[in-house]
């Protein structure tokens, strides 16, 4: 049981609210136990609100708009909302992440915590949970296609899970790829080299990510330079009008594992394509809940290509952050709010 899990018998007085920033958050987290939580809280039952759909508003004239991801996690000490906000101003396009987290026990505010880092966190350690499940085990040979902090999220989680005998990169600009590498494999070890061309990067890989949306929307990877035994995570094109993999890959993919299946056929633009490109992915996407639970395997025969494409989930949001506001409370770095709500007591 992690660490945020819930203890049905607890009736302690409400811990003050309290805020993690970004800095506390990178000062405490650990990609195994992420990876680990977010095993066991996607085995679990998923009633039919626990994980509502995103819900965006916004306004034209203001060139405002909110998008808010909510989660009642099964098991979790926590549940909560994440916000993020953006807005067109003098500088450009601005965004902001906030995660907020109520206490299951309670029903009180327990902490904001500043959800840039914890997006990141979120979405490489859910990727790297249905990779730990997807994949055959053993060292393997990944390919990046990206340079960006995603992508460098990604890389770190899937270390944690499997072993990495090299990491071929590739992405548009070559000084970023090279410094990326370099960088990479200083921090991990591991013998990581840029390469001039997605198709090199990807060619013989056993894992291949894909984190970087090309200009123009164009996809960045083709089924054709897969090998036939690979594993693809998707993570960039989560709304209608984002593109990430081509519909080749869809096409080869035995098995496409989704955090959210409703979101990724009817949002991603990816399988819009698809359906569009005469591919039918429906029969072949399952939920990561029915993945972990057991409900689907992950067995492949020999040659299968398997798939995980995500949108994003509230649930992976509240699981994270939960895990880092006890990490940060723990560690003394959790900053108290002087504030305090009223409680309205129903019965």
């Amino acid at each position: 049981m992690t660490s945020s899990n819930l203890d049905l018998s607890a009736n302690d007085a409400p811990d003050a609210p309290v805020f993690v920033s970004s800095e506390t958050a990178a000062a405490v987290f650990q990609w195994l136990p992420a990876v680990r939580a977010l095993q066991e809280t996607y085995a679990r039952p998923l009633g039919p609100q626990a994980v509502p759909r995103r819900t965006i508003a916004a306004g034209a004239a203001e060139r405002a708009s909110l998008r808010t991801m909510t989660a009642v996690p099964p098991g979790s000490r926590y549940y909560g909302a994440k916000l993020m906000g953006m807005a067109f101003g003098p500088a450009g396009r601005q965004l902001e992440y906030a995660v907020v987290l109520f206490d299951a026990t309670t029903g009180s505010l327990a902490a904001i915590v500043d959800g840039n880092l914890v997006t990141a966190y979120r979405t490489a350690a859910t990727s790297a949970a249905a990779l730990d499940r997807l994949a055959p085990p053993g060292a393997a040979r990944l390919a990046v296609l990206g340079s960006g902090l995603e992508a460098r999220m990604h890389t770190l989680a899937i270390a944690a899970v499997r072993e990495l005998q090299e990491i071929r990169i590739y992405s548009p600009t070559p000084a970023k790829r090279a410094a990326f590498a370099d960088a990479l494999g200083s921090e991990l070890g591991v013998h990581a080299y840029a390469v001039d061309s997605p198709a090199e990067a990807v060619g013989g890989a056993d894992i291949v990510l894909a984190a970087a949306r090309s200009y123009g929307e164009k996809p960045i990877l083709h089924g054709a330079w897969l090998a036939s035994h690979a594993t693809v995570v998707s993570i960039g094109s989560t709304l209608p009008d984002q593109r990430e993999v081509d519909s080749s890959v869809v096409a080869l993919a035995s098995l496409v594992v989704c955090d959210n299946v409703e979101e990724v056929l009817e949002e991603s633009g990816d399988m819009l394509a698809a359906h569009r490109d005469g591919v039918e992915p429906d029969a072949k996407c399952v939920s990561l809940n029915d993945l972990m639970s057991g409900k689907v395997t992950a067995s492949r025969r020999e040659g299968d290509v398997a798939m995980y494409k995500s949108v994003g989930s509230g649930l992976q949001d509240v699981v994270v952050a939960g895990m880092i506001l006890d990490l940060a409370r723990a560690a003394g770095l959790a900053t108290p709010l002087p504030i305090r709500f009223e409680t309205k007591r129903i019965g």
